[in-house]
C-alpha cells in the first residue's frame, strides 16, 4: 500500500529530476504563483493542466490557501501518487486532447487562472490548439493562461533561440557540475519497478499515459493557438534561456 510518506519520498525524488532539465525550476514557480497571486483574489480558482504528481497545485495552495485548486492529469500512476501525497487537492482524470474534458471539473463559476509547466509541449499542434480554445471557455474575461516550458524561437529569432538554449546549458552545467541527478527515464523505470505501484503502472498502461518526444516545443505554436482561441495578450512574462513562462490573457 503506498502511503503517504512514500508518496512524498517519490515527489521528491520527482521534482529532482525535473530540476535535471531546469535547474531554476523553483524560480518559475515563483513567478507562476506571483501572476496569479497578481490577481488581487484571496481565493482564485485555479486549473492545474497536466499537472502530473501535483507539485505546481501544492506550491499554489502553500502560497494561496484560500485557493481552489483542480489538478488535471491523464496519467493514473502520477495521479495516485499526488493523491496518496497531497490530500487537499482533488485530482481530475481527464484527457486534455478530448473534446469536453472540462465538463469533469464540474466547476460552479468561471476559473481566474489556468496554469502548466513543462505539460504541453507533450501536445501536438492541432491538439493544442483544440485544448487552449477549450481552456478558453472556462476563464473569467482577464483570466490568465500561464505556461511554463521550454518554448524555442528558431522560427522567428533563430539567432536568439541559438543562443537562448546555450544560456539554460550553462547554468545546467553550474547546478549540476557535470553529475546531474537521475533523468526521466530513469526515474520511470525505478517507480515502476516499485511493487507498491504496479496496479496503477498497469492502469497506465491501459490508459496509453506514456510520453514520446516534444510535439510543440516552439514559441509560435503556442502564441499562434492562443490567438486563435481568443486570448486577446500573449507574452512572455518571465524567462531565462529558453525556459519561459508565457501568458495569455482571457
Amino acid at each position: 500500500m503506498l502511503t503517504h510518506d512514500a508518496a512524498q519520498e517519490w515527489i521528491a525524488r520527482w521534482d529532482r529530476q525535473q530540476e535535471g532539465y531546469l535547474p531554476d525550476r523553483e524560480e518559475r514557480f515563483t513567478a507562476l504563483i506571483d501572476a496569479v497571486e497578481a490577481l488581487d483574489r484571496p481565493d482564485p480558482l485555479v486549473i492545474d493542466l497536466g499537472c502530473g504528481p501535483g507539485s505546481l497545485s501544492a506550491r499554489l495552495l502553500e502560497r494561496l490557501p484560500e485557493a481552489t485548486v483542480i489538478p488535471v492529469d491523464a496519467d493514473p500512476l502520477l495521479i495516485g501518487l499526488g493523491q496518496a501525497a497531497y490530500p487537499r487537492l482533488d485530482f481530475v482524470s481527464a484527457d486534455l486532447r478530448t473534446p469536453g474534458w472540462t465538463k469533469a471539473l464540474e466547476l460552479e463559476r468561471p476559473a481566474d487562472a489556468a496554469v502548466s509547466t513543462t505539460a504541453l509541449h507533450w501536445i501536438s499542434e492541432p491538439d493544442l490548439k483544440v485544448v487552449y480554445a477549450e481552456v478558453a471557455t472556462v476563464l473569467r474575461p482577464g483570466g490568465l493562461l500561464l505556461n511554463g516550458d521550454h518554448l524555442d524561437s528558431d522560427q522567428t529569432t533563430p539567432v536568439l533561440a541559438h543562443l537562448e538554449r546555450a544560456l539554460h546549458a550553462r547554468e545546467t552545467e553550474r547546478m549540476f557540475a557535470g553529475n546531474p541527478p537521475e533523468d526521466w527515464r530513469q526515474w520511470w523505470d525505478a517507480i515502476t519497478a516499485d511493487p507498491d505501484f504496479a496496479e496503477l503502472d498497469a492502469a497506465r498502461t491501459t490508459a496509453g499515459a506514456d510520453h514520446h518526444g516534444s510535439e510543440s516545443n516552439l514559441l509560435s505554436m503556442h502564441v499562434n493557438a492562443l490567438r486563435e482561441a481568443g486570448f486577446s495578450e500573449v507574452g512572455t512574462l518571465w524567462q531565462h534561456g529558453n525556459n519561459r513562462l508565457l501568458c495569455a490573457v482571457r
